[in-house]
């Protein structure tokens, strides 16, 4: 079962699901890398700082060993002796301690970034569990740490060889020597040897630190099925967002019935388009408040004559003023005109006087470019 969802998962993982999983400290780390940095660092602060540290680690072994007569009997000086000798003690070791420190944080770093969090500290019971170690250690990623450590006892286990061999008639060298002097060459020769043996694990971290960014990638991988779930919930679900769009022309279309009653007049086709026109003293131009076809047309028309709205039926005009005007906004110049006529009708209604109706007008012009009826290939018929 474990076999086919790693199958599944082919897909490299999205930049979400890296996010969650560091959030989650689940980031790549070579312990490879960490341990060659380490003794590297060490061993170098050792061969620039070793000679400094000896002598006043000498002097430090010294004047901790001496007691004089006023700290024989007197307590308090005892007491100051013995906390100066500890505080001398701490620095004495603190640069090494600073840059094995440095060195850790610069081997953290280089493989999984900068992260601060306290998520791996959460009790975990599942770590504990039997048949899951049992299976990691039986796993592929077990058989590669495997490798990796046979590979490492070899390479180090060779370059002890080849150091002793190489070293082997300068060994003797130091116990033909003075005790200081004898010290001080053994010293160097096993620092440098350290040194050596820290520069081959380089090699392994080499290999290291690639695995280690692999297994991350795949232990990330993503089944199709995840990122389209990954999708609905970062994008939204298409279903869920085409009801949204649906109630969101819903309501801008409640909106513009609700302005259908102050229009002034309503144009239509008759039947297949309606667009109401209100027009304010004051205003450059008409606009047009309520605008549709069709289902949405005969609404519109049956809303205006409710509230005894003029309709005119001007086929030419409607068609251009659906197809070239915005809903919200003032009508085009090229139309003026055409529209001015119809507000002319519309006032003479107002000022009707009984006996007298005026006449519809018989056809209203417009620019013929503006029609869709005339260039069938740019609107609608």
């Amino acid at each position: 079962m474990a076999q086919d969802q790693d199958t599944e998962r082919e897909l490299p993982a999205s930049q979400k699901r890296l996010d969650e999983a560091r959030e989650r400290g689940q980031v790549p780390r070579s312990r490879e890398l960490t341990t060659a940095l380490l003794l590297i660092a060490g061993a170098s602060a050792l061969i620039i700082a070793g000679p400094a540290l000896v002598r006043d680690a000498a002097t430090f072994l010294e004047q901790g060993l001496t007691l004089n007569r006023a700290a024989a009997f007197d307590s308090k000086v005892a007491l100051e002796q013995a906390s100066g000798l500890a505080l001398r003690g701490a620095l004495l070791g603190l640069p090494i301690l600073g840059v094995l420190f440095l060195a850790g944080v610069i081997s953290q770093v280089a493989v999984g970034g900068w992260l601060l969090t306290t998520e791996p500290l959460t009790p975990d019971f599942n770590r504990l569990n039997p048949i899951k170690g049992i299976s990691n250690l039986i796993s592929t990623q077990g058989l590669a740490e495997l490798v990796k450590a046979l590979f490492k006892v070899g390479l180090v286990g060779g370059a002890c060889g080849w150091v002793i061999y190489r070293d082997a008639a300068a060994l003797v060298t130091p116990l033909t020597q003075s005790s200081n002097a004898g010290l001080a060459m053994a010293g160097t020769m096993i620092t440098k040897d350290f040194l050596f043996f820290a520069a081959t694990l380089i090699l392994v971290a080499g290999a290291d630190v690639p695995l280690q960014l692999w297994r991350h990638a795949k232990g990330l991988r993503m089944s199709l099925e995840e990122v389209k779930r990954e999708a609905k919930e970062t994008e939204g679900d298409p279903h869920i967002k085409g009801k949204i769009r649906q109630r969101q022309r819903e309501a801008a279309r409640r909106r513009m019935m609700s302005n259908v009653p102050k229009a002034d007049v309503v144009v239509t086709n008759p039947t297949h388009y309606a667009v109401a026109l209100s027009y304010q003293n004051g205003a450059r131009a008409p606009k047009v408040v309520a605008k549709g076809m069709d289902e949405v047309a005969a609404r519109i028309r049956e809303i205006a004559a409710e509230h005894g709205v003029p309709l005119l039926e001007a086929p030419p005009l409607a068609r251009a003023l659906y197809a070239h005007a915005e809903l919200e906004e003032e009508i085009p110049a090229a139309l003026y005109n055409a529209v001015a006529q119809a507000l002319a009708y519309v006032y003479q209604l107002r000022n009707l006087v009984a006996g007298r109706a005026p006449q519809a007008p018989a056809a209203i012009e417009v620019p013929a470019e503006l029609d869709p009826h005339n260039t069938p290939a740019k609107g609608q018929a």
